[in-house]
């Protein structure tokens, strides 16, 4: 927030507020709660379910965000994107599917109450991340419908204040501590916060001023094999795909380069 609050008074972007209305200021204000709730029950739906089905399932989202377009902002995917973004959510799906042990008959037992906690939890991170996707989908569809009149940096000044209140909030209510982290995790967050955040969101808010919401959505779809990849070299995770999310993964990067090209 320190950087983006100097990136508003150094390109004098909070002169833009003069043109919001009371609702704009309130569509903003939103948009930084879904983002602080995607963030919340994405991380969350990690301590029940596999890297690869949560960031899978995540990217749900561009079907909801392509739905909303048409109707609300009036931006309809073509006949070719609608395949694309079919074809990486079935991709999505089945890695979901196939992070559940016993695969689809395990999931009603798992919803009964039945055998399988493995399942049930399996299951109930999957239904996180797909909250993670609904609310991420909202906070994309926010910026592209705000982003036409507003400029970048008072824009994200909103969005990410409201984030960030709304995630201290958060910890209030799930009884958290606020008590100062090690070294170690503090490089973590500020890498976090340097990286994915206030290059990878704003340089997508930026983007979402020129182009439809579905199509910027698009680009996070490569994270489920970038993630994969991570979690299957990385030490401390060390988790190796299955065939299940290894064919999905390749249905999702298909439905990715259908979709995105011109």
């Amino acid at each position: 927030m320190v950087i983006v609050a100097i990136a508003l008074v150094v390109t004098r972007g909070w002169r833009g507020y003069a043109r919001l209305q009371p609702r704009d200021y309130g569509l903003a204000a939103g948009a930084g709660v879904l983002l602080a709730l995607h963030f919340w029950s994405w991380n969350a739906s990690l301590r029940y379910t596999s890297v690869a089905a949560s960031v899978a399932l995540v990217n749900m989202q561009p079907v909801l965000i392509a739905t909303v377009s048409a109707l609300w902002l009036r931006e309809p995917p073509s006949r070719r994107q609608w395949g694309g973004i079919s074809l990486a959510v079935l991709g999505a799906l089945i890695v979901g599917v196939a992070d559940v042990p016993g695969g689809v008959m395990a999931i009603g037992p798992a919803l009964l109450g039945g055998e399988g906690g493995d399942s049930r939890r399996a299951l109930f991170g999957d239904l996180l991340a797909l909250l993670g996707a609904a609310t991420a989908a909202g906070y994309y569809l926010i910026g592209r419908r705000i982003r036409q009149f507003l400029d970048l940096w008072p824009y994200v000044a909103l969005v990410y204040g409201a984030a960030l209140l709304t995630c201290l909030l958060l910890v209030v209510v799930t009884g958290q501590s606020l008590a100062p982290q090690p070294p170690k995790e503090l490089l973590i967050f500020a890498g976090l916060a340097v990286g994915p955040m206030l290059l990878g969101h704003t340089g997508m808010n930026w983007a979402l001023g020129h182009l439809p919401a579905f199509v910027v959505n698009l680009t996070t779809l490569g994270e489920p094999i970038g993630a994969t990849l991570l979690a299957a070299l990385l030490p401390g995770i060390a988790e190796v795909p299955g065939f299940g999310t290894i064919a999905g993964g390749v249905l999702v990067l298909t439905g990715v380069l259908l979709a995105a090209r011109k």
